[in-house]
């Protein structure tokens, strides 16, 4: 690996400018947003600790936004697992816990997808490699875990990444509509990742919640139906919440699921130009025209320091962390009602550089 200050030059330790993108970056969603691939929807707003909110006469939940914070699923998201399958993935490493929940599913012979932050990524390069190194699939959950929706279009685009290129994404607090998931599928050719089942484990460490109760509800989820399979969102964000996972493993065996990584539960890989993370195949090419470039993100950056990005915050107080009924739009989206908000992410991943 390069030296930290060498490998980290190019990559802002504040939120990226969207107005140094590079070049090809822009002129892809340009494109795409001439094409009319970019739904024109107007950008929300929010306060933290609570959903963000469109402006008035914009349904949410309608075929034309389909918000995921509000629970509306475009059909072309990943929100289920196959039957009988426990789609492992976590969520804002790396971190310390990362290498707790390595030596984990190392020692049994697993691994899971990590949705990381690119901040992170620079924090903590090396516990980055355990993961990658030791096999695991590396998907993007932005760069700075920002409220997708609120951000322009550009914004949108400079919390995105390079090197092997993820084939998944998950939109930070689950966050995405059908504009923010048009620009990472059409300019990034990522697909949105959000969950079924949300233990809340990212608020153990200020009484949100408890390992009991988190080993609660990871019983119930295991030993109930297997159709849908699980998507449970889980975070490597500290020693309880991986202990959490650890303590609720044995179940997943035991009451007969398959365990994989996400990315594997869906059998494409987990990089568009690449295998796996250990495979040698790895095709060079732009995230954005599919050959030859090597775009990395200008220097000239925002230089407001940012701490690491913190856990998940909750949204609303609901206490149902599933729905409680549903309904099918005329194009296919369906829109869940009687949920508890939960969190998951978008774009981030210095994969290249760290392995130069």
């Amino acid at each position: 690996m390069r030296c930290a200050a060498e490998w980290a030059a190019p990559y802002p330790r504040g939120v990226p400018d969207s107005t140094q993108l590079p070049q090809a970056w822009v002129a892809a969603l340009n494109a795409a947003v001439a094409a009319g691939s970019i739904p024109d929807i107007p950008q929300s707003t929010n306060t933290p600790q609570t959903n963000p909110v469109y402006p008035a006469g914009i349904n949410p939940v309608g075929p034309e936004v389909c918000s995921a914070t509000y629970k509306c699923r475009n059909p072309e998201d990943i929100w289920d697992a196959p039957d009988g399958v426990f789609a492992s993935s976590f969520d804002d490493g790396p971190y310390p816990a990362t290498a707790q929940l390595m030596d984990f599913l190392t020692s049994n012979n697993v691994k899971t997808t990590h949705f990381m932050i690119g901040i992170n990524i620079l924090n903590y390069p090396q516990l980055f490699l355990q993961a990658f190194d030791a096999g695991g699939d590396i998907a993007v959950h932005t760069y700075n875990h920002l409220y997708m929706t609120t951000l322009s279009n550009l914004d949108i685009v400079a919390q995105a990444s390079r090197g092997r290129i993820p084939r998944y994404w998950r939109p930070p607090y689950g966050d995405s509509d059908n504009r923010v998931r048009a620009i990472a599928k059409e300019v990034f050719g990522m697909d949105t990742v959000i969950w079924n089942q949300d233990t809340l484990d990212w608020s153990v460490s200020t009484g949100g919640t408890t390992q009991d109760r988190i080993h609660e509800q990871m019983t119930q989820w295991l030993s109930g139906p297997k159709s849908p399979g699980l998507v449970i969102l889980e975070h490597e964000i500290s020693d309880q919440t991986v202990g959490a996972f650890i303590a609720a493993f044995p179940l997943i065996a035991q009451n007969g699921w398959k365990f994989e990584s996400l990315a594997e539960a869906y059998g494409d890989g987990p990089y568009q130009n690449a295998d796996d993370s250990t495979s040698d195949d790895v095709v060079e090419a732009s995230i954005v025209d599919g050959a030859g470039g090597r775009d990395l993100m200008s220097s000239s950056a925002s230089e407001t320091p940012t701490q690491t990005v913190p856990a998940e915050l909750p949204a609303t107080t609901s206490s149902s962390a599933s729905s409680s009924s549903s309904s099918k739009t005329s194009s296919g989206i369906s829109v869940r009602f009687g949920y508890s908000w939960t969190a998951p992410a978008l774009f981030s991943s210095l994969l290249a550089v760290l392995l130069l």
